[in-house]
């Protein structure tokens, strides 16, 4: 009997579909922590001067995610 689960998206996979969702007009900043393995992003809107920036994650793709997920509420 099979089973019929969803794989958990890869980072790649993850990072192609947030960037897909991202306006093309908004910029996207990510950065590596000094002295540490961490990713941090931000995402803003052209009229915003800048945006939150993501807490730390060993993922650059959860980072941008969380970034987007804070800074997208601009868009309604």
């Amino acid at each position: 009997m099979g089973h019929n689960y969803a794989k958990p998206l890869t980072s790649g996979q993850k990072m192609e579909r947030l960037l897909t969702r991202i306006p093309p007009s908004w910029a996207i900043k990510m950065e590596r922590v000094t002295g540490s393995a961490t990713w941090r992003a931000t995402v803003h809107a052209p009229e915003a001067t800048e945006g939150t920036w993501s807490d730390a994650h060993q993922d650059p793709a959860d980072a941008l995610e969380d970034a987007w997920r804070r800074n997208r509420t601009v868009l309604a």
